[in-house]
C-alpha cells in the first residue's frame, strides 16, 4: 500500500448528554502511518451504528470508558485487510471488529472481532445477523430466555437489528411471536418480512389491551430492548414462570438522575419469573457457534435481515440520533465514502 493513504474519520469532538447529535461530531482526513511489526491495515466498507454508542459518547460510568474527544467515533466494521505485518492476518481477509468510524484503521489485531469467512453473503451482514446484533439476538433468546416449543415470545423494538432476528428465531423454535414497534409501518414491517404471528403499535391506542388481547394466556418470554413504559405494561402480563432478557434501555435517555419507575418486584414474585440482563461479550467464545447456525439459517431462506444504508461520514454524525428517533428501517449501517 502507498505510504501515503489519507484517512478520513467521523471524530467525536464534544460530550454529549444523552443522545449524541451531528453537532457532537466532525469530519476530519490525516495521513495513515506506517505499520509497525505486529500491525495490519484494514480498509473499512460498512460501519455500525448501533444504541450502545450513547453510552460509549457519554462520561457516565459503563462497561467501557468513554470515547475520548478528538478521536474515531468507536464502532463496529468490516473491511478488508490490505496491508499486513501480523503473520496471523493475511492480505485480502475480510474482518470485522471495534475498528472506529474512518476508512483506514491501523490495528494489531486485538480489536478484530473475527474473520467474516462467510463470503459467498454480503460483508454487511457481518454488522448485523452474522455479527453482534444476531448473536445477541440468539444467546439473548436461547440460552436466558430459554423458549420452549408453543410459549408466547414477546420482543420490543421488533423490528430492529436484533429485535427482528429475536422473533424469527423464536418461531424456528415453534414459539408464538407478538412484536412491539413504533409505527404502523413497522407493524407490516414485523408481519410481512419476519413472521410475527402480531405486531402491536405502542404509539397508537391502548398498549396493554392490545398485548392482552395478542396474548391471552400470558407472556412467557420477554426480550425487553427498550425499558421504560413499554417494559412496564408487559411486566403486567407475565405468564407463570415468565422469563425476560434485558438486552437494551433505548427509551432512556439519560441515567443521571437513574429514572424511577414503576416497581416490577410484585409482577416477578407473583408469576414465579426470572429477569435476567444480557451482555452479548460473556459467550465470546461461543460467537462461532451462532454464526455458523445464524448463516446455515440466512442460507436456507429462514432469517432475513432489512438493511437502512447511509451514504458517507456526513451522514454518519446523525446516525445515531436517527436510530433513538426509531427512523430506520432496519440495521443502520454507513457505506463508507
Amino acid at each position: 500500500m502507498s505510504p501515503n493513504l489519507t484517512n478520513r474519520r467521523v471524530i467525536l469532538s464534544s460530550r454529549p448528554k444523552g443522545v449524541p447529535t451531528a453537532e457532537h461530531f466532525t469530519v476530519d482526513e490525516c495521513a495513515v502511518p506506517e505499520l509497525n511489526d505486529g500491525e495490519i491495515l484494514i480498509k473499512t466498507e460498512y460501519w455500525s451504528i448501533d444504541p450502545a454508542m450513547r453510552g460509549w459518547t457519554n462520561d457516565a460510568p459503563n462497561y467501557m470508558p468513554p470515547v475520548e474527544l478528538g478521536t474515531a467515533m468507536r464502532s463496529f466494521a468490516v473491511g478488508e485487510v490490505v496491508a499486513s505485518r501480523n503473520p496471523e492476518f493475511s492480505e485480502g481477509e475480510i474482518v470485522s471488529g471495534l475498528l472506529g468510524w474512518q476508512r483506514f484503521a491501523v490495528s494489531d489485531g486485538s480489536n478484530v472481532q473475527g474473520r467474516f469467512t462467510n463470503t459467498d453473503l454480503p460483508s454487511s451482514l457481518a454488522l448485523g445477523i452474522l455479527g453482534l446484533n444476531g448473536v445477541t439476538a440468539y444467546f439473548g433468546l436461547l440460552d436466558i430466555c430459554e423458549p420452549k416449543e408453543g410459549d408466547t415470545v414477546v420482543v420490543s423494538t421488533a423490528a430492529g437489528a436484533v429485535g427482528s432476528a429475536v422473533g424469527q428465531i423464536a418461531k424456528l423454535k415453534g414459539c408464538r411471536t407478538v412484536g412491539i414497534t413504533g409505527s404502523d409501518e413497522k407493524v407490516d414491517l414485523c408481519k410481512e418480512s419476519f413472521g410475527y404471528d402480531a405486531a402491536i403499535n405502542y404509539r397508537t391506542g391502548d398498549l396493554g389491551a392490545a398485548l392482552k388481547q395478542a396474548c391471552p394466556d400470558g407472556v412467557d418470554c420477554y426480550f425487553d430492548n427498550t425499558c421504560g413504559p413499554i417494559s412496564d405494561t408487559v411486566m403486567t402480563q407475565l405468564a407463570h414462570g415468565a422469563r425476560i432478557t434485558v438486552c437494551g434501555t433505548v427509551s432512556l435517555t439519560d441515567w443521571d438522575p437513574i429514572p424511577v419507575g414503576p416497581r416490577v418486584h410484585r409482577q416477578l414474585m407473583v408469576a414465579r419469573a426470572r429477569m435476567q440482563g444480557l451482555l452479548v461479550f460473556d459467550f465470546k467464545e461461543r460467537f462461532p457457534e451462532a454464526i455458523d447456525q445464524l448463516a446455515t439459517w440466512v442460507r436456507d431462506g429462514k432469517v432475513a435481515q432489512n438493511e437502512h444504508i447511509l451514504e458517507g461520514a456526513e451522514a454518519a454524525r446523525g446516525g445515531i440520533e436517527m436510530l433513538y428517533e426509531g427512523k430506520n428501517t432496519g440495521k443502520l449501517l454507513v457505506r463508507v465514502d
